[in-house]
């Protein structure tokens, strides 16, 4: 599973000016009034209380929907890929082949490492976070004890509702979220379903048509769907709320709501954070991600077995580059950057014209752009130390080095990832039973190797220890040959010896984690004390000032929560041309040529004269979405599920940092082509009926 890129903290400068159908709305924030008026849709408290309870969050980073009472979840076939691939093997390829539980020997297989959330409460912290701050404080000490309190806010959270939780057969998961860079901070309450088997995927080829050279474009043709089902005590899951299967689909010009988990947005950033971005944090991830992804091409060229090994790491990392691409071409337009910068200095000169406001805010813009200036000498050591590659071994090998000593600790003094709210998502990780592949192993390790063995040359101590004296392909290899982490048995031994055993081991990959252990720390700690922590006051600073000047009507930034867009089923025109708002079955087999990746699968040709060519595929709405909103629901006014995102056009990508609904457009699969697949190409009308019941 890639790992996802790390985070700059964000900062708040809310626009002057939103387009009619920008938001993404928490639930407890949707401008209910507005909606009503620019739609004609009077969204109610019970409405919006169904969709959030049949909305959950996926830990692959995606989102899902329940869509039956006996918990059904609906995503991507991308946010499913990880299961797919973990369950298949050298004689069942079902990313080749499509998975149907019904079909493929009746059981539904239970997906290692994944689970599904389910926002059932929200609480504004905020004077809690902000009290453990105490007077006199350095910005350091502050974000250590606010971070502290955060913690102990989810530990009290946790335990108020785990005996209840488990005794349903599930777990109950609480955490404190930062919203306006700290202008605001809430404690979110989730319902956790950590037993998700699947039930159906159609093959790779069908759910990705087009490939790369087709992804974030449009017209598309791409069935992008898998289906889970939630399983509690060993049965399937009786959700409290799920969404009803609207067997039609939208029609051009109908509102569309999506609720969904997006990622993270850079829309109320300073101009110093996007340059900091766009010199910077974006370069070095491209710089990483394209050596990775050239040594993964090599290797899947050697032979088919490796392809199929490679497949999803490839995905990952191809999505991540085009999408990087993309971000760093908007920050690269200077249209977008006139419009960020304009907005900074209409916020100045506001603040520069109220003289209490100057003496409380007038330089704390300036005061960002100091702490942004840090970046280029931090980040690069923070990135190569904590953010070990997409390797497997080396991230099971630093969760049984750092566990080892975190857990001696209280938890609201570990590492955040490591506090007792985190735990039981640690712990599915490091004794997953997933495949871990070795040639795929010796490219990230190697990939990862080069990339610090370059960024920390000035420490060549640490060099030493990153390699060994040995090239980064043959240390490598040398870590990859020697470690017994492949074993989940050999996991669970360390980790149940705890520091003793970590410590006195020789495994290579548990060696290197602990050689680099202490640097690695420090790195993360200049950082946090570097950026983090003066960032963390300077954010509800100007989030105050903000919001004196504009309200506090403003939607926060996306942080991988559950947020609400709302926006109109249509087309576009673009280069003189226009573009309908949906494609069909004939259109995607008029797009398929015989070659890769324009084949179709054998399946869906033997089955063509079956299927109604007319029927809808996919379609483009103005819905506000960014990465983390895959495998969300699109419901109509009534609350039907019409759609499933799957996708945003490449003119979309800027809108990480200011939303446009010109030619952006956010891609859907149909709910009518959905169930038309399900009954006449994979004989699934079990499942169908399922869904429609």
């Amino acid at each position: 599973m890639r790992r996802p890129l790390l985070a700059l903290p964000a900062l708040v400068l809310l626009a002057a000016t939103a387009h009619a159908d920008e938001g993404l709305w928490p639930f407890d924030m949707v401008p209910k009034a507005a909606i009503a008026k620019a739609h004609n849709v009077n969204l109610t408290d019970a409405w919006l209380d169904h969709l959030r309870l049949s909305t959950v969050r996926i830990s692959a980073g995606g989102t899902g929907s329940f869509v039956s009472k006996n918990g059904l979840i609906l995503t991507n076939h991308h946010v499913a890929s990880d299961c797919i691939a973990n369950i298949a093997s050298s004689s069942h390829n079902y990313m080749a082949d499509g998975f149907y539980a019904a079909r493929d020997g009746g059981a539904e297989p239970k997906c290692p490492n994944l689970s599904a959330d389910v926002l059932v409460a929200t609480q504004d912290v905020t004077d809690q976070v902000r009290a453990a701050r105490q007077p006199g404080m350095s910005d350091a000490d502050a974000n250590t004890a606010m971070k502290a309190k955060m913690g102990e806010l989810e530990k009290a959270c946790s335990d108020k509702n785990a005996t209840a939780s488990r005794d349903a057969g599930i777990s109950a998961r609480c955490e404190v979220v930062t919203l306006y860079a700290g202008g605001k901070y809430a404690l979110y309450t989730y319902r956790r379903y950590t037993d998700l088997r699947l039930v159906f995927a159609p093959e790779a080829a069908i759910a990705f048509f087009g490939g790369d050279p087709d992804n974030f474009t449009y017209p598309r043709f791409d069935l992008d769907m898998a289906i889970f089902r939630a399983y509690a005590n060993d049965k399937p899951a009786t959700p409290e709320q799920y969404l009803t299967w609207n067997a039609s689909g939208p029609a051009d010009g109908e509102v569309a709501f999506v609720s969904g988990n997006p990622g993270t947005t850079r829309r109320l950033a300073t101009m110093a954070q996007l340059q900091a971005l766009r010199d910077t944090v974006y370069p070095r991830y491209l710089d990483s991600l394209g050596r990775e992804r050239d040594l993964l091409k090599a290797l899947e060229a050697q032979g088919p077995e490796y392809g199929r090994e490679t497949r999803e790491d490839l995905f990952g990392i191809e999505n991540s580059l085009k999408a990087l691409k993309g971000y760093l071409g908007g920050l690269r337009d200077p249209a977008l950057m006139k419009i960020k910068k304009d907005d900074e200095a209409a916020l100045q000169k506001a603040i520069d014209a109220d003289p209490k406001l100057k003496a409380q805010y007038g330089t704390t813009i300036a005061d960002v752009a100091k702490v942004e200036a840090e970046i280029p000498k931090l980040f690069p050591s923070y990135m190569s130390l904590e953010r070990v590659s997409g390797s497997s071994l080396l991230d099971i090998a630093r969760n049984l080095v750092r566990m080892s000593a975190e857990l001696s600790l209280p938890s609201s003094k570990r590492l955040r990832e490591y506090r007792d709210a985190n735990l039981d998502a640690v712990k599915q990780a490091l004794f997953s039973p997933a495949p871990v592949y070795g040639a795929v192993e010796v490219v990230a390790i190697r990939a990862w190797l080069e990339g610090a063995a370059r960024d920390l040359r000035a420490d060549p101590d640490l060099v030493k220890k990153l390699l060994d004296g040995k090239s980064p392909e043959r240390r490598a290899r040398e870590i990859v040959t020697g470690s017994r982490l492949f074993d989940v048995y050999a996991r669970k031994a360390l980790f149940s010896g705890g520091k003793s055993a970590v410590d006195a081991s020789d495994d290579p990959a548990v060696a290197l984690m602990r050689a680099i252990d202490d640097a690695s720390r420090a790195a993360r700690k200049k950082y946090e004390d570097g950026v983090e922590a003066p960032m963390r006051q300077l954010g509800e600073k100007v989030a105050q000032a903000t919001f004196a000047v504009r309200g506090t009507s403003t939607y926060p930034d996306a942080t991988f929560t559950l947020r609400l867009s709302v926006g109109v089923v249509k087309g576009y025109a673009e280069h003189g041309k226009n573009v309908p708002y949906a494609t069909d079955f004939a259109g995607m087999y008029a797009h398929a040529t015989g070659h890769e990746p324009f084949k179709l699968p054998q399946r869906w040709l033997d089955k063509k004269t079956a299927l109604n060519p007319a029927t809808k595929l996919n379609f483009v709405s103005t819905d506000d979405i960014i990465g983390g909103n895959s495998g969300s629901p699109v419901v109509n006014a009534k609350g039907e599920l019409v759609g499933l995102i799957f996708d945003g056009n490449i003119s979309s990508l800027p809108n990480n940092f200011v939303y446009r609904e010109v030619t952006e457009r956010a891609v859907s699969v149909d709910s009518a082509a959905m169930l038309e697949a399900l009954r006449k190409v994979f004989d699934a009308g079990a499942l169908a009926d399922e869904l429609t019941r």
